[in-house]
């Protein structure tokens, strides 16, 4: 599969760096990773789309990975649904949007301020999540502020967030995640500052935009759930459904909120399904 980088610039000025693949022109899906992640998270997804025929971009969100930082803190989601309008207005076909848990947020936003996707995919975020699901993300990205002496120590990190998951044999794909501090430690490839304002605002901003969801031209919305994460509950999705009554899900087994990641086999069955529904490949 042939891969690009392509670069985008915000608004105000920030980079966006972005992996692109399959057929240009084509109808795209735009992959919007989780909060501390990286592009990279969707190596897997962005393979098979792209196989399939997709016009695919998955970028760094401003603050992470090889994007840039904002020195005026600008890491709300209203920043973050303007830049997905920059990469969306890229594009001369139709799209979808697949975000995963902070990129799902940015993907509801967008919509609710007026992006028109033909689809959009939620991964493991819903407008009423758990709070100590919530919590415990958070509360692992701020921990080790001082970072790691050996990539082993950030791989116990990782381990000690998500166990049930098998340690890899080969950990030095995490170094995408990572980066070197000037004094030669090792710390998250993220702005620190991502976190300052705490998860309560996005979770505000998110409740209140939701309700476009339910409006009669919203786009088709597929929420993919790891039944093991602690994040999304059966709770949080009768009530995502009381307000979206055509909300289809996945429930995917063996998998916590890091979905694609977990069992990226069943994530791509669950969602290459509903994107060729909604947004075919056919008479392009």
């Amino acid at each position: 599969m042939m891969m690009a980088v392509k670069r985008f610039q915000a608004g105000d000025g920030i980079e966006l760096v972005a992996d692109v693949a399959g057929p240009q022109g084509a109808p795209a899906v735009i992959l919007l990773h989780g909060g501390g992640q990286t592009r990279h998270s969707w190596a897997g997804a962005m393979t098979v789309l792209a196989q399939r025929g997709y016009r695919v971009i998955s970028f760094d969100a401003r603050g992470h990975g090889d994007s840039g930082w904002s020195d005026a803190g600008a890491y709300g989601l209203d920043d973050r649904a303007a830049d997905l309008a920059v990469v969306a207005g890229s594009l001369s076909a139709p799209f979808a949007v697949v975000g995963a848990s902070l990129g799902g947020a940015t993907a509801i936003h967008s919509v609710a301020l007026g992006l028109q996707p033909a689809a959009v995919v939620l991964v493991d975020i819903v407008p009423e999540p758990e709070a100590a699901g919530i919590a415990r993300i958070v509360n692992f990205m701020r921990g080790n502020p001082d970072g790691f002496a050996t990539l082993g120590e950030a791989v116990d990190a990782v381990a000690a967030y998500n166990p049930s998951r098998p340690r890899p044999r080969d950990t030095t794909g995490l170094m995408r995640n990572l980066r070197h501090r000037e004094d030669g430690r090792l710390v998250w490839h993220w702005d620190p500052r991502i976190l300052s304002d705490g998860p309560a605002v996005d979770h505000a901003v998110v409740k209140a935009s939701a309700a476009t969801l339910a409006d009669a031209a919203a786009p088709p919305v597929l929420l993919v759930r790891g039944l093991q994460s602690d994040v999304v509950s059966d709770a949080g999705i009768a009530a995502f459904r009381a307000l979206v009554p055509a909300l289809e899900v996945v429930d995917v087994t063996g998998a916590g909120h890091m979905v694609a990641g977990d069992r990226n086999d069943a994530f791509n069955a669950g969602v290459t399904g509903f994107l060729e529904r909604h947004l075919p490949l056919s008479g392009r």
